[in-house]
């Protein structure tokens, strides 16, 4: 293994900074979107709520690799060209937008109906009370949820392998058929990517315990 990281290092730097420049992307995006659909599904106007119930289950119940292939080989036939890194980030961002957004919505719905009622009967108007009232206190709640979307979402940018979008993964397996040390390889990977998720893991559990106090 120590041979396979110091003769490849520098194949394992440019994955481990597209990984988390994919990560970094998508997770700041997708969290956008999540809270957007969440407070559209839980607007007063129905249409609205539809237009949201749409997007969250479709994106929620296509396979991530599906989503990721159709902008990497069919949005470029009819629209515009992506290349493999930017079909996986918008593919991952859409993906986990859904998964956020079901999760936002489940935090809000957990907050009293007195809390809007009250804030409305204060003078404010109906975006104010969720941006001041609801929102600070459903995020409270999500907070561990949405920890677990954070770290299944730098997992799931191994996806970009598929697409050639030079993430840790892709070097991986550039590495693995060149040296033909498969299990050493892979190995050294799960590594890299615990360097990454375990103290996201432990940020949030620090986190949430803090806000809990």
């Amino acid at each position: 293994m120590w041979s396979i990281l110091t003769n490849n290092w520098s194949s394992f730097l440019t994955g481990f900074w597209n990984t988390i420049l994919c990560s970094v992307i998508a997770l700041i995006f997708s969290l956008i979107l999540g809270i957007f659909f969440a407070l559209l599904e839980v607007a007063p106007p129905k249409f609205v709520r539809i237009i949201a119930h749409i997007y969250i289950e479709v994106f929620r119940n296509i396979p991530l690799l599906v989503i990721v292939m159709i902008f990497y080989l069919i949005v470029p036939r009819f629209f515009f060209k992506l290349s493999g890194f930017q079909s996986g980030t918008i593919g991952l961002t859409l993906y986990t937008s859904a998964f956020i957004a079901e999760t936002v919505r489940s935090g809000i719905n957990s907050i009293g109906e007195g809390q809007m009622e009250g804030a409305r009967s204060n003078g404010m108007t109906y975006i104010q009370a969720m941006r001041y009232v609801i929102l600070p206190q459903a995020m409270k709640i999500v907070i561990p949820p949405l920890g677990n979307q954070f770290v299944n979402l730098i997992k799931n940018s191994s996806v970009l392998a598929f697409v050639a979008g030079f993430d840790l993964m892709y070097q991986a397996q550039l590495i693995a058929f060149a040296s033909f040390q498969t299990i050493d390889t892979y190995i050294v990977v799960g590594l890299f990517y615990l360097v990454l998720t375990l103290p996201l893991s432990y940020y949030l559990r620090h986190l949430e315990k803090k806000l809990a106090n």
